[in-house]
């Protein structure tokens, strides 16, 4: 017998359509961005009625239509989710694109990387390497570092960000008497919020943006890592230009104007196997 989405609000899906998606609209607004299968387990509607809602709420110009939910049709404005609601937000999604990412690191290279809960995948994923060096912003990532991959672990410091658990700031160490050092790595994984042909990458908050490009600069090689719901949204602050990356990590191949402009500053594309 097939499962019946539970209805916190009973009578939901009787309710007339108008009624419905504007309880959706709402919803989405209130939230920033969901899935099919969170808003049809929450109005008790079956997933095919709530993407039927969703196009029609994206062709009044409601809301934003992403792969598999929506968002308010101002990405820049959208309230930042806690890192504990993002972390089981899509988790298998996230697992594959850090696996994927894993493989870009090699053995006895320096990488640093940065904060989110897709890099904290990557990160789970390296048991296989040895001799790393991992720099980093993201205060949850030195203990899901799997010990054997590493030989030093170094946290950034600067202000602290509880919602996102990570620290902004310069990506330099303190040098004692000497002043600051700069550090140079071969790789950064760098997780982002959107990802758009004419913008680049971008997120919502200045300071993770101002720590995300210097982390950028200070390596040989950038990886961005971002699932396909990040395709096409401009946040409020940019990051970098596409010309500045050499991977996106992802987990559907982009189509369309960021396909197109992607090639052009010859961005490679990682899937995972």
């Amino acid at each position: 017998m097939a499962h019946q989405p539970t209805d916190p609000h009973p009578g939901n899906g009787r309710r007339l359509p108008a009624g419905r998606q504007a309880e959706l609209a709402q919803h989405v607004a209130s939230a920033g961005e969901v899935t099919v299968a969170e808003l049809s387990e929450r109005f008790g509607v079956s997933m095919d009625t709530v993407r039927r809602d969703l196009d029609r709420l994206h062709a009044d110009g409601v809301l934003v239509r992403t792969h598999g939910g929506a968002m308010v049709a101002t990405g820049q404005a959208r309230p930042d989710r806690a890192l504990g609601e993002r972390m089981v937000m899509q988790s298998e999604t996230k697992e594959a694109i850090g696996a994927a990412a894993a493989r870009l690191v090699t053995d006895h290279s320096a990488v640093v990387v940065g904060s989110g809960t897709t890099t904290l995948a990557a990160a789970r994923h390296l048991q296989q390497h040895r001799g790393l060096i991992v720099v980093t912003n993201n205060l949850l990532l030195p203990g899901v570092l799997p010990r054997e991959a590493v030989r030093d672990v170094y946290l950034l410091g600067g202000a602290v960000r509880i919602a996102a658990q990570a620290t902004v700031g310069p990506v330099v160490f303190g040098g004692g008497g000497a002043g600051e050092r700069t550090i140079r790595c071969d790789l950064a994984l760098v997780g982002v919020g959107g990802v758009d042909a004419e913008m680049g990458v971008s997120t919502s908050h200045v300071g993770e943006a101002e720590t995300m490009a210097e982390m950028m600069r200070i390596s040989r090689r950038v990886a961005v890592l971002a699932d396909a719901t990040k395709f096409d949204q401009v946040l409020f602050s940019q990051i970098a230009d596409l010309s500045v990356i050499d991977y996106l990590v992802t987990d559907t191949a982009p189509r369309g104007a960021l396909a197109r402009a992607l090639e052009a500053a010859e961005v490679e594309v990682v899937l995972p196997h």
